[in-house]
């Protein structure tokens, strides 16, 4: 698309029509309209012409010549919006990777309906959230699910959103998944944490196991990470490291791990252990009781009143690991018992509202003849 726009009759018209193609500028905000900017011509004078040619002198740009910016208004037609489709909801407010999620839920037709699970990683303000889910028709199934909110029963009370508590709910989400499809004696998991990828090859198939049992093959998951950003260190790949030690078959590789320097394409496992243990909190805890000892009795004052300190983290946290190991099962629920005692207010007349606004006035006139006097 070209726009063709005369030059005024007072300039030189050795350009004598031009052509510009319409580009979007951000002159303009509006998806639907245009912006083209002219370029002046140089003035008719004995400076600039010579024998018909014009000179390779450039004026300045305030002397003369002309300045034009022409509007284009590109309105959108009928057949336009009676081709308009709308997109998914969840995807209109940005909570679906549609992308993602068709490759995540795709399953061979010659699999007869095997689903094709998943591994979901989500984080509020508050908690991590570990879920194996697996998708039908009509929705997603939720196998089982793990939260970092159920940590203070294996002994951790705070810290529930950090790179160490991911991978503890992971670790949670896994061992209690082998337990569920009885799958939790023959794949136990990397019991030795040293931060290193664990795979084995069998025949052509690789298995992100110690090692693959005859008769039954690992339970096979695929990290969904949703709309987050996964970026190297991110705490995602901390509740994936879990459920990998804990026995799950989850495909990955060390590229997104806390310790892996992507130029010299190095992988430092010591950093990531370092990680999974809380020994980034530690540092911080010690730097900040030398530093601002003030701040640091306000930020750290959950671990202070738990008498956590910076050089016990790692023995809590592989005390952690160890108990739910032993008993990665849900917790039971409890009943609900609502406070029968609490009764509401009825609510009042129109003549006893008016009654109550009338003795706050007359309270006030009182009060205000009293000071008078």
């Amino acid at each position: 698309m070209h726009l063709n726009i005369e030059a005024p009759s007072n300039t030189i018209k050795y350009y004598p029509t031009l052509e510009l193609p319409l580009t979007k500028t951000k002159t303009h905000p509006s998806s639907s309209s245009l912006l083209v900017r002219l370029h002046r011509p140089h003035k008719l004078n004995n400076k600039t012409l010579q024998d018909g040619k014009l000179n390779d002198r450039k004026q300045p740009w305030g002397s003369g010549g002309f300045d034009m910016t022409v509007f284009v208004k590109v309105a959108k037609s009928k057949a336009y919006y009676k081709r308009f489709q709308v997109k998914f909801r969840r995807r209109r407010e940005g909570r679906t990777d549609y992308r993602q999620r068709k490759r995540l839920c795709c399953q061979a037709k010659n699999k007869y309906q095997s689903p094709k699970y998943r591994f979901v990683v989500r984080f509020t303000n508050k908690q991590v959230i570990c879920q194996i889910v697996y998708s039908l028709i009509d929705g997603d199934r939720v196998l089982t699910s793990a939260s970092s909110n159920e940590l203070p029963r294996y002994g951790l009370k705070v810290g529930l959103k950090n790179y160490a508590a991911s991978y503890c709910t992971g670790l949670l989400c896994a061992r209690r998944l082998l337990q569920k499809v009885g799958l939790d004696d023959v794949y136990e998991g990397n019991t030795e944490i040293d931060g290193n990828v664990v795979k084995t090859e069998v025949g052509k198939s690789t298995y992100f196991v110690d090692e693959v049992d005859e008769d039954k093959r690992p339970f096979r998951a695929l990290l969904d990470v949703g709309c987050k950003t996964t970026s190297t260190g991110c705490r995602i790949f901390g509740a994936l490291k879990g459920a990998a030690d804990g026995g799950l078959d989850i495909p990955h590789s060390e590229k997104r791990f806390p310790g892996y320097d992507r130029d010299s394409k190095e992988y430092d496992a010591d950093m990531h252990r370092e990680r999974i243990f809380g020994g980034h909190v530690g540092e911080y805890m010690e730097y900040l009781e030398e530093e601002d000892n003030t701040k640091y009795q306000a930020q750290f004052a959950a671990y202070l009143e738990n008498e956590i300190e910076a050089d016990g983290l790692e023995e809590l946290y592989e005390g952690v690991h160890e108990k739910i190991r032993e008993d990665p099962s849900p917790s039971e629920k409890k009943a609900f018992t609502p406070d029968k005692s609490f009764k509401r207010k009825a609510k009042q007349t129109l003549e006893q509202r008016k009654q109550a606004v009338q003795a706050k006035k007359d309270a006030k006139n009182a009060e205000l003849e009293e000071d008078d006097e």
